[in-house]
């Protein structure tokens, strides 16, 4: 894809000897909502972590705007405009919710997120503030961790399990603020477990099983009989 803003190609990934990706090809464009399912141990984790540098690869299997990252180091990539919000959250459990939203804006990349327009998309987060991070509900926590990965001010966010343990309500609130986060053209890649809810929000749909890419297309084109066999492989 020509005018592609990350393109992976013929990514292979490994965790020492045991081979978890499969020349794995994606191209994401500004402004796509890409959701990624596949069943657990798919490779969906491992993916968000090679993209981010958690994992290294060939350095031309993974590119941002062109130019070949796939060797480089987290902080290189995140300053280039790529954040994670990774799978379990990993806040920082002495500093508060404000210190934590902080450090995600350490990068100082200018964009439209600070504390302020945080604030207005989980007021809750405001109102807790100065309480530490890991005390607040598994919820919350999902939101300061959203808004650490925004306050960097990328121009890809990558969020793996979104929704993962969460309790409906918190579910709901949580993508009932995805428009405001997507809406001025930033991209998203969201691995998710729920397949309703990650063709919803989508514009494009990739899944892995065992490794390798088993089915993409348009979400709103995909049907449930085409995902069920990519999912589980029958």
């Amino acid at each position: 894809m020509a005018d592609a803003l990350l393109d992976i190609n013929g990514l292979d990934a490994f965790y020492h000897d045991f081979q978890a990706l499969y020349g794995v090809d994606m191209q994401v464009s500004q402004g796509d909502v890409i959701a990624v399912i596949g069943a657990n141990g798919a490779g969906k984790t491992t993916l968000m972590r090679a993209v981010t540098g958690f994992l290294k690869s060939r350095a031309e299997a993974i590119r941002w705007k062109g130019q070949a990252i796939g060797a480089l180091r987290v902080d290189q990539i995140a300053s280039l405009g790529i954040a994670l919000v990774p799978e379990g959250r990993l806040l920082f459990p002495s500093l508060s919710v404000e210190e934590n939203l902080i450090i995600g804006g350490q990068l100082k990349r200018k964009g439209p997120w600070n504390l302020k327009r945080l604030y207005s998309l989980f007021p809750i987060l405001e109102e807790r503030r100065n309480v530490p991070a890991t005390a607040l509900s598994g919820g919350q926590q999902q939101m300061v961790a959203i808004g650490r990965a925004l306050m960097s001010n990328p121009e890809l966010i990558m969020m793996d399990e979104i929704s993962l343990g969460l309790a409906p309500v918190i579910i709901k609130s949580i993508y009932e603020a995805l428009p405001s986060i997507v809406g001025e053209g930033m991209t998203a890649i969201i691995v998710e477990q729920d397949i309703t809810k990650a063709l919803a929000v989508s514009t494009r749909v990739f899944c892995l099983q065992e490794g390798r890419i088993s089915l993409s297309g348009n979400s709103a084109d995909v049907s449930r009989d085409a995902i069920s066999r990519a999912y589980f492989g029958v």
